[in-house]
C-alpha cells in the first residue's frame, strides 16, 4: 500500500510541476523588466481563457495581444481573457505587459488541435491524494457496520426463502 501512497505522491508533484512550468517560462521572458508577469496556461484553444497575472507592479498594468482584447490588470491581482475564437490554431501569438511605462513580453500558443480544457486547474495545499483501490484483498480491509450485516442477512433470507417457495411449488405441479 506505501508503494502505491508513495507513486500517487509522485505523480501529483509531476503533475503539479508540468502546470506550473509554462508559468515559470513565461516568468523567464520578462527579461530585464522590473516587474514579473504570466501567462497561465500558455497553450490554450481558441475561445478559450487565460489568466494574466503582474508582479512587483505598483500600479495597475496592462496587458494585450492580437488574439484579444487589452486587458487593465488591478495592482496586486489578476486579468483574465477570451482568447479570440478564430485565432489560428497552432500559431504563437505575442502578450504584451505594461507597467509604469515599461513593456515586456512573452508568447502565448493556440492549440493545434481542439483540447477539452482550456484552463489549468488549481491546486490548493488542502487537497488529498486518492488512497487508490485495495485490489486483491477482496474487502477484507474494512470493517462491517451493523446496517451492513442487516441488509447481508436479508438478502440472504429472502433468497434461500424465494429458493424454497419455487422449489415447493415445482413440485406440488409435479403431483397433480
Amino acid at each position: 500500500m506505501r508503494a502505491i501512497r508513495a507513486t500517487t505522491t509522485a505523480l501529483l508533484g509531476v503533475a503539479a510541476l508540468a502546470l506550473t512550468a509554462p508559468t515559470a517560462v513565461a516568468a523567464v521572458h520578462g527579461g530585464s523588466t522590473p516587474f514579473g508577469f504570466t501567462v497561465t496556461p500558455s497553450t490554450v484553444a481558441p475561445g478559450g481563457r487565460v489568466t494574466l497575472g503582474v508582479t512587483n507592479c505598483a500600479s495597475s498594468a496592462t496587458a494585450s495581444s492580437a488574439v484579444f482584447d487589452t486587458v487593465n490588470i488591478p495592482s496586486g491581482r489578476t486579468g483574465t481573457a477570451t482568447v479570440d475564437w478564430d485565432a489560428k490554431r497552432g500559431a504563437v501569438y505575442q502578450v504584451s505587459f505594461t507597467c509604469n511605462g515599461t513593456t515586456g513580453r512573452t508568447n502565448l500558443t493556440v492549440a493545434a488541435a481542439a483540447t477539452t480544457a482550456t484552463r489549468a486547474p488549481t491546486v490548493s495545499a488542502t487537497s488529498v491524494a486518492p488512497a487508490g483501490v485495495r485490489g486483491g484483498l477482496g474487502g477484507s480491509m474494512g470493517g462491517v457496520g451493523t446496517g451492513e450485516l442487516a441488509a447481508g442477512t436479508a438478502l440472504v433470507v429472502a433468497a434461500a426463502a424465494g429458493t424454497v417457495w419455487t422449489a415447493r411449488r415445482r413440485a406440488e405441479g409435479r403431483g397433480h
